[in-house]
């Protein structure tokens, strides 16, 4: 994950890298964040990994524990750090909550007017606390 904001600063950008949040997230996606947001259950979440202070991840915040927050990715085929490796994750490192999902435009040459219609009703979607998405990690 890459950030393209800093903390003090109300809402920022920020790439998504990797595997471990599909199908909400593909790598590649931008989000809009905002930082200093109130951070709910089945929220995605940008945060400082605990042990690697310098990278940044999103996860899902699944549930405040003793501690913290226990987050997880949504892909349950990708074995990439969440709270299963390194625990609760405390609250000071969680950075900022992502507001919306923009899907980058396809690499390729020319596209159809039917396939970029598509692509433009797809690409930009809110992100919620999903509740259910909370659960069902809760019970993985």
């Amino acid at each position: 994950m890459v950030d393209r904001a800093r903390r003090g600063g109300q809402f920022g950008l920020a790439e998504v890298s990797g595997p471990s949040m599909v199908p909400t997230l593909l790598h590649g996606d931008r989000l809009l964040v905002r930082y200093g947001a109130p951070v709910r259950p089945g929220a995605v979440v940008v945060l400082r990994h605990p042990f690697q202070q310098d990278l940044l991840v999103v996860k899902r915040a699944v549930e405040r524990r003793p501690g913290g927050w226990w987050v997880l990715g949504d892909n349950p085929y990708n074995e990439t750090g969440d709270s299963t490796d390194y625990g609760t994750v405390p609250e000071e490192l969680v950075l900022a909550t992502a507001v919306l999902r923009l899907r980058p435009l396809p690499a390729g040459g020319q596209r159809s007017l039917r396939a970029r219609l598509s692509w433009a009703v797809s690409a930009l979607r809110p992100l919620r606390a999903d509740s259910s998405a909370s659960r069902r990690l809760r019970a993985r």
